[in-house]
């Protein structure tokens, strides 16, 4: 099934089942209770699914949460909003809700050019002799298979199969891995699993802060930045270059499912406004704006997050990422037993997990922000909640809101009609809620399609 079009989004609505005239008033039940009705049986700590809404706490500031490097430089550009990532404070809004909020920087990234502070995804560099034979020992994919130069989106996983983090990793030199972390500290992982290795490696945090740059016109900018010779970069490309007078790792990668680039800063807490005011300047003639990394994007691009789509608790199977999972691997590595034997129970037919993350059209109010709450999900009838929404946005393309969200394996088929409860603010009827269908994910085509992307839309299946 190709990615949706305006057409079949509202089909797919139109298609689900009918509200039944007695569907049950639920809400006070849902807002104050766990949904004990979702089987979270496979989990050690199930996911707490009590509706909780907006927190009004203030959040403390303090020096257990660190500043990046362009935290300053995010307050001159305007942002008004933050939340933590890697223990780091992570701008999540430039402009107001009373100006268009996140969706007039959408605007921006799918028509102009972005840059977003992501100095939160920390880097962990991985340097010795042993490099290449520790990396391929705690990631899943085969590194001797990554050149020099060249990157490639990862997973790490702990002994029972569960996703650790799933970083980009570059490889700088035939020694020297960076890990571009998601949001979970595997540092004190990597630390602890070479205590017992005892491998010829040096694994350190480094000063080095990334940005990136995201949007139609990204092309453009990097070559008046570096040359260029960048517009010959492949996917997941490397190359050495300066901005502002400073040393930088470019890549073209990002999170947004648009064309896109990630400047690596060296010695970034010395150099930051150099790189940054340099970006800036040269991005003036190409309609640059500064905005919060892109999650209305990134979710229409099938993108997952750490610690919103996915955790420690998540095989790679419920979320879409069992490419991850090589069949031609013959090294050993962490989770592999583990892995191996979910992938020979999911192919006799069997159920070795209870939930599957899906891609999901549904009704309601557009959906312009980020949801605080893992909004619950009930079959077609709107009976006892079953699964729970992870990623919701409202899709201009589509002129529908879309998310992810985890039901049922049984119920993940496409086209399997389900309810979402969504907040009163988005729901179409308070306290009742609104209709919702699996599609197929990503939801709209990306500008760098990935190798599985590519695959599943020839028709092909794409294993590592």
């Amino acid at each position: 099934m190709t990615p949706p079009n305006s057409a079949s989004a509202a089909e797919a609505l139109d298609t689900a089942t009918a509200e039944p005239a007695d569907a049950p008033l639920r809400r006070l039940d849902l807002l104050e209770t766990q949904a004990s009705s979702v089987d979270q049986s496979d989990r050690r700590v199930p996911i707490n699914l009590r509706q909780s809404g907006p927190t009004p706490t203030e959040l403390l500031i303090s020096t257990r949460v660190r500043k990046s490097p362009y935290w300053h430089l995010s307050h001159k550009a305007g942002c008004w909003r933050a939340t933590v990532y890697n223990r780091m404070y992570h701008p999540r809004g430039y402009v107001r809700p009373e100006d268009g909020g996140a969706m007039v920087e959408y605007d921006a990234l799918v028509n102009r050019v972005t840059m977003w502070n992501v100095a939160v995804e920390r880097q962990i560099c991985v340097k010795g002799p042993d490099a290449e034979a520790f990396v391929n020992y705690v990631i899943t994919r085969d590194v001797t298979r990554v050149a020099p130069m060249r990157g490639k989106y990862v997973i790490l996983c702990n002994e029972r199969g569960g996703i650790l983090n799933d970083p980009v990793l570059l490889r700088i030199a035939e020694d020297e891995f960076w890990f571009s972390l998601s949001d979970s500290d595997i540092e004190m992982w990597l630390r602890g699993v070479n205590t017992g290795l005892k491998m010829d490696v040096d694994i350190a945090e480094i000063d080095v802060s990334p940005v990136q740059i995201q949007g139609p016109k990204s092309e453009d900018l990097m070559a008046d930045l570096v040359g260029d010779a960048v517009r010959a970069m492949p996917y997941y490309g490397l190359m050495e270059a300066t901005v502002g007078g400073r040393s930088v790792v470019v890549s073209q990668t990002g999170f947004s499912g648009e064309k896109g680039y990630e400047i690596y800063l060296r010695d970034a807490t010395l150099y930051a406004e150099d790189m940054w005011n340099a970006v800036l300047e040269a991005g003036e003639k190409h309609g640059l704006m500064v905005i919060a990394p892109a999650h209305h994007r990134r979710i229409a691009a099938g993108i997952l997050s750490w610690g919103q789509d996915l955790d420690h608790e998540t095989l790679p199977f419920q979320c879409n990422l069992g490419y991850q999972v090589p069949r031609k691997k013959t090294a050993d590595y962490i989770g592999k037993a583990a892995l191996e034997k979910v992938r020979a129970d999911l192919e006799a037919g069997g159920r070795p997990y209870r939930q599957q993350l899906v891609g999901m059209v549904m009704g309601g109010r557009p959906i312009t922000d980020y949801a605080p709450d893992f909004w619950l999900i009930s079959g077609a009838d709107g009976g006892e909640p079953v699964g729970y929404v992870t990623s919701p946005w409202y899709s201009p393309e589509l002129g529908a809101n879309i998310a992810m969200g985890y039901v049922p394996l049984e119920m993940s088929a496409l086209d399997t009609p389900l309810r979402v409860w969504l907040p009163e603010q988005y729901a179409e009827i308070p306290g009742q809620p609104v209709e919702a269908k699996v599609v197929q994910m990503p939801f709209r085509a990306s500008a760098n399609p990935s190798a599985r992307e590519r695959a599943r839309l020839q028709g092909r299946d794409y294993a590592d």
